[in-house]
């Protein structure tokens, strides 16, 4: 792939959500970033959108019309999961780069599917893991890595909140990869990822919700709770809990052999810290509580954190890449290859399948 050398890298936004809108928001805190055009099955929706963050804004009423634009270099896909890999493939064709938000489809076939599609047109690729390319997170990998924290031996990572929302709403409706593993349970499990490295196994168990899909009609399996288990590299363990019906501390911890990590919204944090222990044999009644230590960023954190994976998105255009290091194609690859495993041993399913 060439790289893209013009000054300032232009983006397009496919759909008009909730997640399209928080990508917007700190896109314009992004440095040699511009969001160029919006667009939306609805002309209306794409409209809005564009008044809402800057009138230069193009509003395209078709995602076909997005695409199609010359002035956008890269699209970000802000659909539900069940409409990736067709949204990536317009884009593609179009001669556009792609940041598509996760997980990449609904299976690992559809994902190696739009990797083989993204390489056969020279495109860049990437998953939206925006927790892989916060610099607090970032920090933490790197210098868990070097032995600066200990040996981890359990990590423990949770996300849940209660879903009120109607039985066509993208997270419960079976046809549109509804549940809480492909929404919330990949963040625990890619946060353990990069920590630990690749789990040896993992095993899970779900709370089950027999449903339909409002479109298709076909029955499906959808999971409103999944608590996962997993053994990784050295011996580490890791529990991991997403929920659609409980409130989750929605933190993370690494416990090592010389302290504790406590990582509060460990998918975007904005505070981590170690605190260390002293050994048995050192433990008087008389000790004082160690200080817990700040974990700095490598690097600024861009708005909420949507800011660095676009950076990353930049940075990786001017260099010509097709992938990015902190969200490799493997990685995606392997995470979405765990997550299918869950699937079949809980019993998900969702329609057709």
């Amino acid at each position: 792939m060439a790289p893209v050398t013009d000054e300032v890298i232009r983006w397009g936004i496919l759909a008009t959500g909730k997640i399209a809108h928080a990508f917007a928001r700190d896109l314009m805190l992004v440095p040699d970033a511009e969001l160029v055009a919006v667009g939306s099955r609805r002309r209306e929706a794409a409209e809005a959108f564009a008044a809402q963050y800057g009138a230069s804004i193009t509003a395209h009423g078709s995602y076909e019309d997005l695409v199609a634009d010359p002035a956008v270099d890269v699209v970000y896909i802000a659909t539900p999961h069940a409409f990736h890999r067709d949204n990536a493939r317009l884009a593609f064709e179009a001669g556009k780069h792609v940041l598509c938000e996760k997980p990449l489809t609904l299976s690992l076939a559809d994902s190696e599917a739009m990797i083989a599609e993204a390489r056969r047109h020279g495109r860049f690729l990437m998953e939206a893991m925006w927790t892989a390319c916060h610099p607090g997170v970032r920090a933490l990998r790197r210098r868990l890595a070097a032995g600066e924290f200990g040996t981890p031996g359990h990590l423990h990572a949770e996300l849940g909140f209660v879903v009120q929302a109607a039985d066509d709403d993208r997270m419960l409706d079976a046809d549109l990869g509804a549940g809480a593993l492909l929404d919330m349970g990949i963040y625990p499990l890619t946060f353990a990822h990069l920590m630990l490295g690749e789990a040896a196994a993992l095993t899970a168990q779900a709370d089950l919700r027999t449903t339909r899909g409002t479109v298709s009609g076909d029955e499906a399996a959808i999971d409103m709770a999944i608590a996962m288990t997993g053994s990784y590299p050295g011996g580490a363990l890791a529990t991991m809990h997403a929920s659609m019906r409980s409130w989750t501390t929605s933190s993370a911890a690494i416990a090592t052999d010389l302290g504790r990590i406590d990582v509060p919204e460990f998918h975007h944090p904005t505070r981590i810290t170690f605190t260390p222990k002293a050994t048995m044999a050192d433990w008087t009644a008389a000790a004082a509580p160690a200080e817990p230590i700040e974990i700095e960023p490598d690097e600024p954190i861009i708005g909420a954190g949507y800011g660095n994976e676009a950076a990353e998105v930049g940075r990786c255009l001017r260099a010509g890449l097709l992938e990015s290091s902190l969200v490799p194609h493997a990685q995606t690859l392997t995470l979405m290859r765990q997550m299918e495993e869950i699937r079949r041993r809980t019993g998900i399913r969702y329609p057709g399948e």
